[in-house]
């Protein structure tokens, strides 16, 4: 009996750490304009890390520490450095990021005053804008966020982050997300754990839900229909967001992902475990 014990302890344990590890994945490294850096940092302490002026998320696993260095779309290739802070000593990491090509896609809208609004809307989308720039930039010096994600969403991946986006003939910003095909009104989730930072209606995003889930790591999802959280409000992994919709510039029901990381929006496929 007392061997059986010792063997389900063991099990135990093991579950538990597989969990963890499972918890704190780290997403792919990948280099690239709107991708990331995942740096391993030496030592034993949580360090500081900053990149473009921003601060980046640092993580431990395995007993390691590593930075996830988000990467601005419009990022030109070339030699790039971040900055550690460790225990008041600063020093350098260099990495390097590489070229990467996005598609275009061409898309029609037929409320044209969603491609090109109406002058009375500019201070509206002006505020708009830097509201969401501001939002972007937020960072709370919480724990490790976990970096393992689940699809916010079920449903086919449609039009995939980068994406350079010609509206009606008119080329406009690249795409910051990535859109998920749902019929309106299918549940939208937490892919990981977080707080609710923000509830908008923005003329372009519609019904728009932003998730803080640490260190500057946050989730944005668009075009709801309905909402069913409120600012403050902390969310598990799996917790109803609201659902999906068309609400602000949409073709049709869909869901619009952004993750952005110490303020850049990313590929949010590179939180995904691949099959």
């Amino acid at each position: 009996m007392k061997h059986a014990s010792t063997i389900t302890r063991h099990l135990v344990g093991l579950l538990l750490a597989l969990a963890c590890g499972a918890a704190l994945a780290l997403p792919r490294h990948l280099p690239v304009p709107g991708g990331i850096a995942v740096l391993e940092l030496a030592g034993a302490a949580a360090p500081q890390v900053h990149f473009d002026g921003r601060p980046q998320p640092v993580v431990r696993e395995n007993g390691r520490w590593f930075a996830l260095i988000g990467i601005p779309l419009d990022s030109v290739p070339g030699p790039q450095q971040a900055t550690v802070d460790d225990g008041g000593r600063q020093r350098t990491q260099a990495f390097t990021v590489r070229a990467r090509h996005y598609p275009t896609q061409r898309l029609t809208i037929p409320d044209a005053r969603m491609v090109t609004p109406p002058p009375e809307l500019a201070e509206r989308i002006v505020a708009e804008q830097q509201r969401l720039d501001a939002l972007k930039r937020h960072f709370s010096p919480s724990p490790a966020p976990a970096t393992d994600f689940a699809l916010p969403a079920a449903g086919r991946l449609s039009a995939r982050f980068g994406l350079r986006r010609v509206l009606n003939g008119e080329a406009r910003a690249p795409h910051s997300g990535l859109d998920l095909a749902v019929a309106g009104g299918q549940p939208v989730r937490a892919p990981a754990a977080g707080t609710v930072l923000a509830v908008e209606d923005f003329y372009f995003a519609g019904r728009t839900v932003v998730i803080d889930h640490g260190q500057g790591l946050l989730t944005l999802y668009a075009h709801l229909s309905q909402v069913a959280v409120a600012p403050g409000q902390a969310v598990a992994r799996g917790a109803a967001l609201g659902a999906s919709g068309a609400s602000g510039r949409a073709t049709g029901p869909h869901l619009h992902w952004v993750v952005v990381v110490g303020g850049s929006a990313v590929d949010p496929e590179l939180f995904l475990r691949r099959p």
